[in-house]
């Protein structure tokens, strides 16, 4: 098999130049239609990256899933997850992020390239406020670019389209179950899972 380790093969792959569209979407900061495009979104994946490789992490809220504290800067605050805290270890080794934000029945996502600290601050944290509860911390993003991403991919895959496709899933606990070749009880997680989060959402 041939592997294309250097630029000058990959180029030859791909001789084709960007379009002037492609490259004319990128801004450094929130512009007023990529600020009222991710204000619309609830749900984004988070990539960063640390010393044990790579982490790519869903977040998602019941209304904007960031708060824009200027038009250089975005808020991401830390919900309940699964404690181990993956994302968070890389922003503080290693503050380069991405974000992608996706909006149900669009077949665009914008991405946000920047650097990102991590903040306790109280003030912050209490701008989120949810049912009386705060997130621990909170993401501070410095953007770097912000750009619409091509529909192709979400309109290939019938991604809004499709309908619910779970039904022949693994559940959560059956692949829990098979990775610890059964010594965890997936039947049970699988059981209490809907009233689990339901306490623990927020």
């Amino acid at each position: 098999m041939n592997t294309i380790d250097t630029i000058d093969a990959l180029e030859a792959i791909y001789p084709e130049t960007p379009s002037k569209a492609a490259t004319n979407k990128v801004a450094d900061r929130l512009t007023p239609t990529y600020r009222q495009w991710i204000m619309s979104s609830h749900f984004c994946v988070v990539s960063t990256v640390g010393p044990e490789g790579v982490d790519g992490s869903p977040r998602g809220d019941d209304g904007p899933v960031v708060l824009e504290v200027d038009e250089h800067t975005l808020a991401l605050p830390d919900w309940r997850g699964n404690k181990r805290l993956d994302t968070l270890r890389n922003i503080v080794r290693d503050g380069r992020i991405s974000l992608m934000f996706f909006v149900p029945g669009s077949g665009n996502v914008v991405r946000v390239n920047g650097t990102a600290r991590l903040t306790d601050d109280a003030a912050l944290c209490a701008r989120f406020e949810h049912q009386g509860k705060h997130p621990r911390t909170v993401t501070l993003i410095a953007i770097s670019e912000v750009y619409a991403q091509c529909a192709r991919a979400v309109i290939r895959s019938g991604l809004w389209a499709s309908g619910d496709m779970s039904d022949n899933l693994p559940t959560i606990g059956d692949i829990i179950r098979d990775v610890s070749n059964g010594a965890f009880d997936g039947e049970d997680y699988d059981a209490t899972w809907a009233k689990r989060a339901e306490e623990t959402m927020w």
